[in-house]
C-alpha cells in the first residue's frame, strides 16, 4: 500500500470535520430531518441558561455536569456551532493521543497511521463530534489519563481520572486495573517504569504466553499481600479529591438537581423506551412498578462478574483491558445507546498492533455480524416509532441478537490478541541491592 503521511491523513481528517459541520447547519436550515443531535440543542439551551445566571437543570433532559454547559456557553454569544467546533477538536485530539500512545509504545509509523485511521475515518466517530456529542472529550481524558500512566505522571493522571469521572460516571470500571498496574514492580522510586517494545512482545509472544499466567498470578497475590502503597494511595486520594471537590462545588451550586440529573440517574436509570439493551423488554412491562432487589441484582451481576474476570485476567495489558471492559460494560448495560459505541471505538486502534486478526475472513466476519445484528435491531426500532408496529417482543429478540454478536466478537478478539504487559517487571533484586548500600 502507498504511504500515507500522518500529518496530510491528519489534515484531511480535521478539513472533512468543517465541512460535516457546515454541511449540518445547510440540512438543519433545508431539510426535515436534522443533522444535528438532539443533545446539542439541550447542551446548548442549559449554556444559554447558565450564561444568564440561571441553573442549567432548568432545561428538562439536562442530564451532564454543569461543566459541559459551561464549556457551550459561547454558544450563546459567539455562534451556535461552537460547541460542534469544541466536539471536533477533541475528536482529533483523540487522534492524536491514539498515535502518540503508539509511538509511545514503539509501533512502527505506518501501523500508527493505519490503526489511527480506524478512529478518525470511522463513521461513528466523525459524525458524534460534528452533530454535537460531547463524548469526545471523555474520551481524549481517558486516553490523556493512560498517556499519563504510560510517562510515570501518577498527579496528572490521577487529576484527569477523576475530573472524567465526575464528567462521566462509566470511567470509573478502570480504578481497579489503574490500581493493579500501579505496582511496585513496574514502579520503583528514582526509576521511570519501562515500556514493553512492540516488536519485542510480538516475537516473543509464544514463549511470552506460557509466562503471562504466572506473572498474572505472581501480580494479584501482590496486589492483596501489599494493596497499601504510596503510589497507589497518592491516585486514590488524588482522583478522590477531585472527584468530590468537584461533585461538592456543583451541589453546592446547584443542589438536588444536579446531584440527581448528573449522578443518581445514571446509577439508578431505567429507560422504557426501546433501546439495544436486552433488559429494555422487562423494564417496558414492569415500568410502573418498583423493581425488587433482587431484579436489580440480577441485571448488575453479570455485568459486574464479566468486568471482574476481564480486569483479573488481562490488567497488565492495561489499554486491551480498558478496550474489553467497555466493551462488556456496554453490552451488558441495562440502557444502550448508539452513542455508546464511541467510548470503546477510542480504545479499539489502541490494540490493533496486537491483534492477529486478519480482516479477510475472520475480521468481515465480525465487523459484519456486529453491525448486521445492529441493522437488524434497527429495522425492528424503525417498524415500532415510525409505523406503529406492536414489535416490541421482536425488537427484543434482536437485542438478544445484538448481544450474542458482542459476545462473539469479545471472544474472537481475545483470541486473537497477543497478550503484551504495558510495562516491563523491574527486577527485584536491584531494588533490594539499593537498601543495603
Amino acid at each position: 500500500m502507498p504511504e500515507i503521511s500522518f500529518q496530510s491523513l491528519f489534515l484531511f481528517s480535521a478539513l472533512f470535520r468543517v465541512f460535516l459541520i457546515l454541511y449540518g447547519e445547510w440540512q438543519d436550515a433545508h431539510m426535515e430531518v436534522r443533522y444535528t443531535d438532539v443533545d446539542y440543542f439541550v447542551f446548548s439551551d442549559a449554556a444559554t441558561l447558565m450564561a444568564s445566571g440561571k441553573s442549567p437543570y432548568e432545561r428538562s433532559t439536562y442530564r451532564y455536569s454543569p461543566l459541559i454547559a459551561f464549556l457551550l456557553m459561547p454558544n450563546s454569544f459567539l455562534h451556535q456551532s461552537w460547541g460542534k467546533f469544541l466536539f471536533s477538536a477533541s475528536d482529533l485530539l483523540v487522534g492524536l493521543l491514539i498515535h502518540r500512545i503508539l509511538k509511545l509504545r514503539g509501533v512502527p509509523e505506518k501501523l500508527c497511521t493505519y490503526s489511527t485511521m480506524v478512529w478518525l475515518f470511522n463513521p461513528f466517530t466523525f459524525t458524534i463530534g460534528t452533530r454535537g456529542n460531547c463524548e469526545p472529550i471523555v474520551c481524549s481524558m481517558i486516553l490523556w489519563v493512560l498517556m499519563c500512566l504510560m510517562n510515570d505522571r501518577l498527579l496528572q493522571a490521577a487529576f484527569w481520572y477523576g475530573l472524567v469521572v465526575h464528567l462521566r460516571i462509566y470511567p470509573i470500571i478502570y480504578a481497579l486495573p489503574i490500581i493493579l498496574i500501579l505496582d511496585p514492580r513496574h514502579f520503583q522510586t528514582g526509576k521511570k517504569p519501562v515500556l514493553v517494545d512492540w516488536s519485542s512482545s510480538t516475537l516473543n509472544s509464544s514463549s511470552g504466553a506460557s509466562d503471562s499466567k504466572i506473572t498474572r498470578s505472581q501480580y494479584i497475590w501482590n496486589f492483596f499481600t501489599s494493596i497499601i502503597t504510596w503510589r497507589r494511595v497518592t491516585f486514590g486520594i488524588i482522583s478522590g479529591s477531585t472527584f468530590f471537590i468537584l461533585t461538592g462545588l456543583c451541589f453546592y451550586l446547584y443542589g438536588w438537581d444536579f446531584l440527581h440529573e448528573a449522578l443518581l440517574y445514571h446509577l439508578t436509570r431505567t429507560d422504557p423506551r426501546h433501546n439495544f439493551s436486552i433488559y429494555f423488554y422487562h423494564i417496558y412491562i414492569h415500568y410502573e412498578r418498583e423493581f425488587s432487589i433482587l431484579e436489580k441484582l440480577i441485571a448488575f451481576l453479570p455485568q459486574f462478574i464479566v468486568q471482574l474476570v476481564l480486569i483479573f485476567r488481562f490488567a497488565l495489558d492495561l489499554p486491551f483491558c480498558f478496550f474489553l471492559q467497555t466493551l462488556a460494560f456496554v453490552a451488558f448495560n441495562k440502557v444502550i445507546t448508539a452513542q455508546y459505541f464511541v467510548w470503546f471505538f477510542c480504545l479499539l486502534p489502541l490494540i490493533l498492533p496486537w491483534s492477529n486478526m486478519k480482516l479477510k475472513w475472520k475480521g468481515l466476519a465480525c465487523i459484519s455480524l456486529w453491525i448486521g445484528a445492529q441493522t437488524h435491531w434497527l429495522m425492528w426500532g424503525y417498524l415500532l416509532e415510525f409505523r406503529g408496529k406492536n414489535v416490541f417482543f421482536q425488537l427484543w429478540l434482536a437485542s438478544l441478537l445484538f448481544l450474542a454478536a458482542n459476545t462473539f466478537v469479545i471472544i474472537n478478539v481475545i483470541h486473537s490478541h497477543v497478550y503484551c504487559p504495558l510495562f516491563k517487571q523491574l527486577q527485584a533484586n536491584s531494588s533490594k541491592g539499593t537498601k543495603h548500600d
